[in-house]
């Protein structure tokens, strides 16, 4: 996801739907003691818009341009920044307005693309497609609590539901284990492989982003996996970075959307800013505590991704968004070259923390992540027992409401308003976003480069509040309207 992490990247990428589902095609209706029944004649008069809009306003089809053109160099100049200027974002822009550097230095000074970068890029989405496609998960028969192997996602605009092979956990831990073996061991690569060829891998991972999204744009004309749930807005740039194909495959189990999603930017997350931490001793003879709470905390929060990839088949990047450049760029260059910035930040300029400054920025990490992992835990608590469940000692409230797919089959879900969905309608976001501060603030104060950060997750996540509930309010109507009259604020209760 290149907007991601959730996070939900993205918030790991990057990044999640208030609404939990119980999905099940009925005609009929029936009310709940809890819930207020939904009213199904007004969606039957007229069926509502699910999913990415049909058609593309001006304002819309601008920021699309704009990101097509400016969004590889963002992630150049914040690279070079730090390989050429110690991560002064501002220094490149004097050196431009003063005359002393032009475009024309800066580019011929960075690193150009190796053959020796494409060989490690080439060994590494290959070993990550063969444990992707060749190794059935086993993980889910050995860890208690774990769901993995074959999983159903969610209903598609279209009615179909796709299954999964999800084995994201164990392919992390096959990755990281022969790192570590590598690293202790066998010695056939330096631990330090990937910030030692950054500049050139950026150009490899460029080549893949660009040509898995012209693949998939190409794909949707003429061989699309399911042709009900493609949607072809009559503009060629809005098609290519949002995608046409909601879910493009090759064979049964090869899906691009988890793949590049889950695989190679996300498990090299980690890799990377263990690589980091590998220069920075290399270095200077030590790694600072900063690198190790970078290191940490986003470890916590990839792991988390992997422990609940079942649980990220239903969220927006799989049940929303179409696979574009959006997604297939977005996943291969921006999510591992700037969701690292702290790490490379601090390879350039070594911070070592007060004991208060650090126990801080740990707490915050942390109270943030229980946040966010609480929030989805009672979504995905509720949407399992379809609300017979206890949410902080009591049994959950919720509005009950209905939706029409693009088959004409009617189907119900229900809108909890009862824990955190009680408190703010994306508070899941809101620990994200306390997540996201924890890692730039390890950085310390002296450069802004490690705040893009957090500028750029707030940007996102309220975007995506937005860009959600327009989609909720299509797709549930009126029950919406009593949704958010129940849960009045977004992100921040009392104030957002």
């Amino acid at each position: 996801m290149l907007l991601m992490k959730t996070r939900e990247v993205a918030q790991h990428h990057r990044y999640n739907y208030i609404m939990t589902t119980a999905d099940a095609v009925r005609k009929r209706h029936k009310g709940s003691s809890n819930g207020a029944r939904a009213g199904v004649k007004d969606q039957e008069k007229e069926p509502v818009q699910w999913g990415r809009a049909w058609e593309v306003d001006w304002f819309s089809l601008t920021a699309v341009i704009l990101l097509l053109c400016f969004a590889p160099f963002i992630v150049f100049f914040f690279i070079m920044a730090c390989d050429q200027y110690q991560c002064s974002i501002s220094h490149p822009l004097l050196d431009l307005y003063n005359g002393e550097a032009t475009l024309l230095t800066i580019w011929n000074r960075a690193p150009s693309f190796t053959w020796a970068a494409a060989k490690i890029y080439a060994i590494w989405v290959t070993f990550q497609v063969v444990l992707y496609m060749c190794v059935p998960d086993i993980m889910h028969k050995i860890l208690p609590g774990y769901v993995g192997g074959v999983q159903d996602g969610a209903r598609t605009p279209a009615g179909l539901i796709n299954k999964y092979e999800v084995n994201g956990l164990q392919c992390w831990i096959i990755t990281h284990a022969l790192w570590v073996a590598n690293a202790q061991y066998f010695h056939w690569f330096s631990p330090t492989i990937i910030i030692d060829n950054w500049i050139p891998l950026l150009w490899c991972t460029n080549i893949l982003g660009y040509a898995v999204s012209t693949f998939a744009f190409i794909k949707a004309y003429l061989f699309p996996t399911n042709p009900e749930d493609c949607k072809f807005t009559g503009n060629i740039f809005y098609n290519y970075m949002m995608g046409i194909e909601f879910n493009p495959r090759i064979g049964k189990w090869f899906d691009f959307k988890l793949f590049f999603n889950g695989r190679p930017g996300i498990v090299a997350w980690t890799l990377i800013n263990l690589s980091y931490a590998a220069k920075q001793q290399e270095l200077y003879g030590y790694v600072t505590n900063s690198m190790i709470l970078v290191n940490v905390l986003q470890a916590i929060y990839v792991l988390d991704f992997f422990w609940n990839e079942a649980w990220y088949l239903r969220t927006i990047d799989i049940c929303h968004d179409h696979f574009g450049w959006y997604l297939g760029w977005g996943d291969c260059v921006w999510l591992p070259f700037l969701y690292t910035l702290q790490g490379l930040y601090l390879v350039y300029n070594p911070v070592q923390l007060s004991t208060p400054h650090a126990a801080g920025v740990l707490i915050l990490g942390l109270v943030g992540y229980y946040i966010f992992r609480s929030t989805n835990h009672q979504k995905d608590l509720f949407r399992r027992t379809e609300g017979n469940c206890n949410i902080w000692g009591k049994k959950p409230t919720f509005i009950e409401c209905s939706y029409r797919s693009a088959d004409g089959g009617i189907h119900k879900s229900k809108l909890m308003t009862s824990g955190f969905w009680g408190v703010a309608r994306h508070m899941n976001y809101t620990g994200d976003l306390m997540g996201s501060l924890a890692y730039c603030l390890a950085c310390g104060g002296e450069h802004l480069l490690p705040y893009f950060y957090i500028v750029y997750m707030t940007i996102l996540l309220v975007h995506r509040c937005i860009r959600d509930e327009h989609r909720c309010r299509n797709k549930y109507g009126k029950d919406w309207e009593r949704y958010t009259a129940a849960v009045s604020y977004r992100l921040l209760p009392n104030i957002f």
